[in-house]
């Protein structure tokens, strides 16, 4: 049954990574001097340390040495650090999915017992997925022809016991600190994934885009363009079977998506407490501001869209637990992944905005924490994944049209 009442467990995960955020991110992230320059380089230090409370194998199987946390589980979790940092959050996410579905799911008991100690042991072993998602070409994408959005992917030759892989990728997320690649490669019978460590000759990670020049950088986490030139992979790298990527299955990626929304909700929330927290210290007009019905309005609207937008993330990652809902038309059948996606980098964008509003000529000073918080929010408000086409998958379910096979 859908619950809003965590279980213990989730209550000791969330409390924990609460108090983690409080103590060491927020002061470091917060700080005025880091506020200033445009360029934020990534917390390594917390992000180690992040990692060695088990944050970065939150949803590996305890089996394989994780925390085996569910979809709702690692949304909270995921909420709870993007209100200290979303680029923390982001790749810990990142490689959180990527470890349940490699290790758990995809590799052979052979790539397992290759990989799985090293990933467990190193703390800053962290994973990046390199091609399309299912879903990917619904946002900014949506309106092209399918055929047009060929060919990006790299090309793999088979060549004796090994394949050759060339090619460029210009984003991958996670791709500045990751350790082992999954790639995804035109092999001439379809697309094909393959396991590539950082190590591997011929594997080059492009220098990330800065915050500001001629190109800007405009996403979360830690991620750069990618280069392969001859580069050699065993073939028993290969992830699944030739021409059958296992990245095709949409409820996958559909889990990584409604953590990313939960990211941008802690975002949000972070924002809203701020204003909170000044508006119960800041006296115009005889009496703190926050007894104002103007600021008390915009304090509202900020509580309320962050509780709809929370609502809908914990329903969207427990239907994607629990599909069966679906199945006996307990739900509908819509893509609430989506749905939680688009609505809450709309809703944290005003949020945000709201709350800068509240801070008055202060909330728009580069050393205070509310112009990075609108930024923040206008990245996620204009990703792939939550523009406008984004919700024609949610028209595309309703409608029952299917756009690969209109295509075809």
């Amino acid at each position: 049954m859908y619950n809003l009442q965590l279980t213990p467990e989730q209550l000791e995960f969330r409390d924990t990574v609460r108090d983690f955020v409080e103590n060491e991110i927020k002061p470091v992230a917060l700080h005025p001097d880091r506020l200033q320059p445009f360029e934020k380089p990534l917390m390594t230090d917390l992000l180690d340390k992040a990692a060695q409370m088990g944050l970065r194998t939150l949803a590996l199987s305890e089996e394989a040495g994780g925390a085996g946390a569910d979809g709702l589980t690692s949304c909270i979790v995921m909420e709870e650090l993007g209100a200290g940092d979303v680029d923390l959050a982001s790749v810990l996410g990142q490689t959180s999915t990527l470890a349940h579905l490699l290790f758990d799911r995809l590799m052979t008991a052979g790539q397992k017992k290759r990989f799985l100690p090293q990933f467990v042991e190193d703390d800053r072993y962290h994973l990046a997925y390199a091609g399309r998602g299912a879903g990917e070409g619904v946002g900014w994408n949506y309106h092209r022809p399918m055929a047009a959005e060929g060919g990006a992917e790299p090309v793999a030759v088979r060549q004796g016991n090994d394949w050759v892989v060339n090619g460029t990728l210009a984003f991958v997320a996670n791709a500045t600190v990751a350790r082992l690649f999954a790639v995804q490669a035109n092999t001439g019978k379809g697309l094909t994934t393959l396991l590539v460590p950082r190590d591997t000759a011929g594997l080059t990670v492009r220098e990330p885009l800065k915050a500001v020049g001629e190109a800007i950088r405009w996403h979360h986490g830690a991620g750069a363009g990618v280069t392969f030139k001859d580069c050699k992979v065993p073939a028993d790298h290969l992830l699944g079977k030739e021409g059958q990527s296992p990245f095709a299955r949409g409820a996958d990626a559909a889990r990584g998506v409604a953590q990313v929304a939960a990211i941008n909700l802690g975002l949000g929330r972070a924002a809203y407490e701020a204003a909170v927290d000044y508006s119960k210290i800041r006296r115009q007009g005889g009496r703190f501001i926050i007894g104002h019905q103007a600021i008390g309005t915009k304090l509202a609207d900020c509580a309320i869209r962050l509780e709809l937008a929370r609502g809908m993330i914990w329903k969207a990652a427990w239907l994607l637990d629990h599909p069966e809902a679906v199945a006996d038309r307990s739900a509908a059948d819509l893509p609430y992944h989506v749905v939680a996606r688009v609505y809450t980098a709309e809703a944290v964008n005003d949020v945000a905005l709201l709350s800068a509003e509240c801070f008055g000529a202060m909330g728009v000073m580069r050393d205070m924490p509310l112009q990075k918080y609108v930024h923040d929010s206008m990245v996620f408000l204009h990703a792939d994944d939550a523009d406008g086409a984004a919700k024609l998958a949610v028209a595309e379910a309703i409608a029952g049209y299917i756009r690969a096979a209109d295509a075809a």
